[in-house]
């Protein structure tokens, strides 16, 4: 499985791929919304994307609601990683199509149990 880590803090996009890493699943990463969004019409297949809200370019509003209008991305795993708390913004986002939430900071733990709510198969270790 390869998820697509969309942040601009290039640590951020690092702590979060180790951790999928981790958890058995490859990640490619993009700093912004545009440029994720140029990823997943790349050549590398990708089973799951992990995006953050507050970039510049295109935050991770935007890039919900720009791969939701494309059908080819509409059963595609989002989960959006933040450190945003306000309901309003979190129902906003789950509104426009994101599968989940994730607060920042997260574990590992966390992660894993919210992509197995979403049915996705992890290998590495429990």
């Amino acid at each position: 499985m390869r998820a697509l880590i969309i942040d601009d803090s290039r640590s951020m996009r690092m702590i979060l791929g180790k951790t999928l890493k981790e958890l058995g699943v490859e990640s490619i990463q993009a700093a912004n919304g545009l440029l994720g969004l140029e990823a997943l019409h790349g050549p590398e297949h990708v089973d799951l994307v992990m995006v953050d809200w507050h970039m510049p370019e295109m935050d991770g509003y935007e890039f919900v609601c720009a791969a939701r209008a494309e059908p080819a991305l509409a059963n595609l795993p989002i989960v959006m990683v933040t450190s945003e708390a306000e309901t309003d913004l979190i129902q906003k986002a789950l509104d426009a199509g994101a599968s989940e939430f994730v607060m920042k900071p997260f574990t590992a733990d966390a992660i894993r149990m919210k992509l197995e709510m979403l049915g996705l198969e992890l290998g590495g270790t429990p």
